[in-house]
């Protein structure tokens, strides 16, 4: 493995302006929130004054029950105990529970949280920073998550569901002798087979089939792994529910943000709600109030203010926050000072700046996550020999591949030149034209506008007949762009982790971290 390119984020036209500007601290009230030594060191402060001994104990006591069925590595149960410890912070990331880890990516952000950890820790010696995958396990919509992709395969489990998918029991494990077929004779195939069936043994739930991947994955790194679905948690968070049942807190503090990052890029990620709350039961219903009671959506449960107010005290464990809702109770409930996300997820946390300072809860420092690329040393070639740069496959290869297509166009050169002359010829004609009537004037642009538009349609005409005369070129082109993206999409969203570990094992994952770049966001192109 070679790594051969690190592309900046700013340097890759499909990520969003938002997050480039972000990155580069041009949004207003942001700065702070960016990675640098200097931020980290404020946000240690602000997370020692706001977090206290007993949330520790609560969250360490909470942690050892939840992982208490794992086989923990000895930097796991160190980070355990440093948890109690009022020196020690967490980088968290978050995730769903997707089948088998789901799209690559699920790997890579857990890499550059452990990664950062180590950086911190570097950089802070009297400090310890632990690193926290925060399971989504009460997300409801489990078609999402229920499939994975390979090269070759697709892979899905079916159950029933309309609760928090991390509820549902595992019965159909179909899909787990259709994987053995594929990567049975793979150098590390049986390994990847032997975690599939441990972690998706029937009658696990998929909190526990995800649990025990992402633990044989990532335990020698000292990945701590939390589950949100917790009546001790959401004990500590009873008073901000209530607040957004009773005065639809979360919106009204994000409004600013909201209309502030809508006027200027177009849209917002997630739009608040009135109440950014679910009520579960047997399923996982949204919150509505209509003007009387409380509503559990889709369902008849009815509640007074009372009676709602009753069971958020007595039962914290049914009430669950929606996606805008999630980062201040993950920020609530754990001595964090960074999330690491993708982009979509970065996007989101920046409408909550203004509603986390009216529940008095620190801001975190937000870290777009790397991304990486990992292409066949055979396509590097191809790409090479066709005198092309793979940054030109994160750019825009229509017009690449349109440049390739006529480079050698004597028809197109002779188009060019006369189109030159037309608009010399024309350019001449308009200042005579200034001389006379204005109506004359007015015809002239008028006939260079026509003529130049027949100048158009000849080179899209050109274009249509080069691409049929030169059907093998525009191939290839179009074969390599999809060995770069399969399915037109980043590879990263696409395959699963096996495809890379089924040939290279935990040296794959070891390269990962050895390459994710912590300081800044980027693009990291490996060769295999």
């Amino acid at each position: 493995m070679k790594t051969i390119n690190k592309i900046s984020f700013n340097d890759i036209e499909s990520i969003p302006q938002l997050v480039k500007d972000f990155l580069n601290q041009k949004i207003e009230g942001f700065e702070k929130n960016t990675f640098s030594l200097d931020h980290f060191k404020d946000q240690i402060h602000l997370k020692q004054n706001s977090f206290t001994q007993d949330q520790r104990n609560i969250l360490s006591d909470v942690l050892e029950k939840q992982l208490s069925e794992l086989t923990l590595s000895s930097k796991q149960k160190e980070n355990l105990e440093n948890l109690k410890l009022p020196n020690t912070f967490t980088i968290t990331t978050g995730h769903q529970l997707n089948l088998f880890s789901g799209p690559v990516f699920f790997v890579y952000k857990i890499l550059q949280t452990i990664k950062t950890c180590t950086y911190l820790k570097e950089n802070f010696p009297d400090f310890n920073f632990v690193p926290i995958y925060w399971m989504a396990s009460e997300d409801h919509d489990f078609a999402e998550i229920n499939h994975f992709k390979t090269e070759h395969n697709y892979y899905e489990i079916n159950e029933k569901s309309g609760g928090p998918v991390g509820r549902i029991t595992i019965s159909d494990t179909f899909f787990i002798s259709e994987f053995e077929k594929e990567f049975k004779d793979s150098v590390f195939g049986t390994e990847l087979i032997l975690m599939m069936k441990e972690a998706y043994k029937p009658g696990n739930t998929l909190t526990e089939a995800i649990k025990i991947l992402v633990n044989r994955l990532f335990s020698e790194f000292g990945l701590l792994i939390i589950d949100g679905d917790s009546k001790e948690l959401k004990s500590q968070i009873k008073d901000i529910f209530k607040d957004e049942l009773l005065d639809f807190s979360l919106q009204k503090n994000s409004k600013e943000k909201v209309s502030f990052l809508t006027e200027k890029y177009g849209k917002v990620q997630v739009n608040p709600r009135d109440i950014n709350l679910f009520y579960l039961s047997e399923t996982r219903d949204r919150i509505d109030f209509d003007g009387e009671k409380y509503i559990a959506v889709d369902t008849n449960k009815r509640f007074t203010q009372e009676e709602i107010l009753h069971e958020l005290e007595s039962h914290p464990e049914k009430f669950s926050p929606n996606a805008l809702m999630r980062p201040v109770y993950q920020e609530k409930v754990l001595p964090n000072l960074a999330y690491i996300g993708g982009n979509a997820e970065i996007m989101y946390w920046l409408e909550l700046k203004d509603y986390f300072t009216a529940v008095n809860i620190p801001f975190p420092v937000l870290i777009p996550r790397n991304s990486m690329l990992f292409i066949k040393e055979k396509t590097v070639g191809k790409i090479e020999k066709l005198d092309l740069n793979i940054e030109d496959f994160f750019g825009n290869f229509t017009a690449i591949t349109n440049q390739k297509i006529l480079k050698d166009s004597n028809v197109l050169s002779i188009l060019e030149e006369k189109e030159i002359l037309l608009e010399k010829s024309f350019s001449e004609l308009k200042t005579i034209a200034e001389t006379t009537e204005r109506s004359f004037g007015n015809m002239v642009k008028a006939e260079e506008v026509r003529q130049l538009k027949s100048f158009k349609r000849m080179k899209k005409r050109l274009l249509h007949a080069e691409k049929i005369k030169q059907g093998e070129l525009l191939e290839r082109l179009e074969n390599l762009f999809l060995d770069v993206h399969p399915s037109k999409t980043w590879q990263e969203r696409v395959f699963n982790f096996s495809v890379f570990f089924s040939d290279y094992g935990y040296s794959w994952l070891e390269n990962c971290w050895e390459e994710m770049v912590v300081q800044e966001s980027k693009l990291i192109i490996v060769a295999i």
